[in-house]
């Protein structure tokens, strides 16, 4: 099981070089407090990740986080919520679980089901009980950007 990254995009507009600026238009990150979720198989991610670094974090998402994103904040063209009747009658599967493990499986590309009307991107709060450490400083050195793992599905489950 190849590992499927969420990107969050921490850090505002605010003196962002035109070549980061041009990456976190491509990994649909266009403001604060957006995720996409991308595998780790597509060529060029880890270095577009590497990119962002000062302005977003990243890490491995797991099934239960997944599914709470989906269902609390995944969206179709329209700004109506993911539903399972919308996923069986346009995408074929049985419901937001089954989407879920295609996902991780990596049967499934989310970026790709933008064809179908759903949203790439998922719009998210600010953290509850705000964060930990500074925004301007990497996850490993007492802050928030940058890979974090693991760690990730905490931060997502405060912001959903």
């Amino acid at each position: 099981m190849m590992p499927l990254y969420v990107v969050v995009r921490i850090r505002g507009l605010s003196g962002v070089r035109p070549d980061v600026e041009k990456t976190l238009y491509l990994l649909r990150l266009r403001r604060r407090f957006t995720a996409s979720i991308y595998h780790d198989s597509l060529p060029g991610i880890y270095g577009m990740l590497k990119k962002v670094e000062n302005w977003a974090t990243w890490g491995e998402i797991d099934k239960e986080t997944l599914l709470l994103l989906l269902s609390r904040r995944g969206r179709i063209l329209g700004d109506k919520p993911l539903t399972d009747e919308w996923v069986r009658e346009k995408l074929g599967v049985s419901g937001l679980e089954e989407l879920a493990d295609k996902l991780l499986n990596g049967e499934l590309h989310y970026h790709k089901l933008e064809e179908y009307g759903v949203k790439p991107f998922f719009r998210l709060h600010p953290p509850r009980g705000a964060f930990k450490n500074s925004i301007k400083r990497h996850y490993g050195d007492k802050g928030e950007l940058g890979y974090r793992g693991r760690a990730i599905n905490e931060l997502l489950r405060r912001m959903i």
